[in-house]
């Protein structure tokens, strides 16, 4: 059986969005245990030279819904960056992302397939198919984000691995492992 677009596209999303959803619960409950403030991850970086973490949520955020919501558009047309905001709006960011995914359907996405797309992505206009856009572009930025915005909380003592990165799997088999 063929994958569908939107098999590539929103399941895909969904299953790291709700981890990265997962991930700053803990985040914040390892806080509430320790006396600390979630808000002193907010500007927390790997780096001096990358971005923090408020971007790495926002970005990440953008990447899924605005890069499903690209399909059907033929724009990629995020909402410009907030910066700097406390880590309970950074949750709800990743809840709004959620909320959007489960919102399309299987058929909206799916007539979206092999639809070419001229996207203008900040200084550079790039063509791509509907698949390509997802695959070589989207998804790819869509995690390096995640895993940097898991890799700062892990970095900053949060008690998480890679279970809570990777999600809820979906597979055929009766269960959960």
């Amino acid at each position: 059986m063929a994958t569908s677009l939107y098999d590539l596209s929103v399941p895909t999303f969904l299953q790291t969005v709700s981890a990265v959803a997962g991930f700053l619960d803990r985040a914040v409950s390892h806080c509430e245990r320790n006396g600390a403030d979630p808000d002193d991850f907010v500007e927390a970086r790997l780096y001096p030279d990358m971005a923090p973490f408020h971007f790495q949520i926002e970005a990440l955020s953008h990447h899924a819904a605005w890069g499903v919501e690209t399909l059907k558009t033929g724009v990629f047309d995020p909402p410009g960056l907030i910066g700097s905001m406390p880590f309970a709006d950074l949750q709800a960011m990743v809840g709004r992302a959620e909320t959007m995914l489960r919102a399309f359907t299987r058929e909206e996405i799916d007539a979206c397939a092999g639809r070419d797309l001229d996207l203008q992505i900040g200084p550079r206009q790039l063509a791509f198919t509907a698949e390509e856009f997802i695959l070589s572009f989207s998804l790819p930025n869509f995690h390096f984000h995640a895993v940097t915005a898991y890799d700062i909380l892990r970095s900053r003592g949060v008690p998480i691995g890679k279970r809570d990165y990777e999600g809820r799997l979906r597979t055929s088999a009766v269960g959960e492992f």
